[in-house]
């Protein structure tokens, strides 16, 4: 399996493309995360990269919140979201940042639980972005390996988040493509 930066480079290169597929008339359009909009997911997932990119700098739990909540969209949203992924990769591909203690709203985490939590993001949005526009929403299948990993322990407890819709709905085969397992795991009935 490749390491956290090359899925997380693989997993921005996805969302990437697919935002980059987005068309005028398609900003208000609904996604599948409850009340968003394909203007507010993308806001979501730049204020994400944003977000991460403080908290590694050593910023408090605040002020990357306020980072992450505070994110409006620039007239050039490809090339903002394009600036803040740079940052992120560079960020996260710095020395020591597995084991630096990140002030992650969900508590004091590890940079690498931060770091498979970009990526996790990354890649359900983009699969949430690619079927509000009507784009492919194949993923790549090491990403769908790595974020279903790392989602299938915390099942149980996944829709108690509410992250991840409902959770799981119990209902996917274990014969089932990963992909699908993952999206019903992740609360996203395909």
């Amino acid at each position: 399996m490749p390491d956290l930066n090359e899925l997380l480079q693989l997993a921005t290169d996805t969302f990437a493309d697919r935002l980059g597929q987005v068309q005028p008339d398609q900003w208000d359009v609904p996604t599948p995360c409850e009340g968003w909009s394909v203007r507010d997911l993308v806001a979501h997932v730049v204020g994400g990269n944003a977000m991460a990119v403080a908290l590694l700098g050593g910023a408090s739990t605040e002020d990357a919140v306020a980072l992450f909540t505070g994110t409006e969209l620039a007239d050039d949203v490809a090339a903002q979201f394009a600036e803040g992924a740079a940052a992120q990769l560079a960020a996260f591909a710095g020395d020591g940042t597995a084991t630096q203690v990140l002030h992650h709203p969900m508590g004091d985490l590890p940079g690498e639980v931060v770091h498979g939590f970009r990526v996790g993001d990354l890649t359900l949005h983009a699969w949430d972005l690619s079927r509000a526009i009507g784009a492919d929403e194949t993923l790549p299948a090491p990403l769908v390996e790595a974020v279903y990993a790392s989602l299938e322990p915390m099942a149980p407890m996944l829709g108690a988040t509410g992250m991840f819709g409902d959770g799981p709905s119990g209902d996917a085969s274990a014969e089932a493509p990963l992909q699908q397992r993952l999206l019903d795991l992740a609360g996203r009935r395909a």
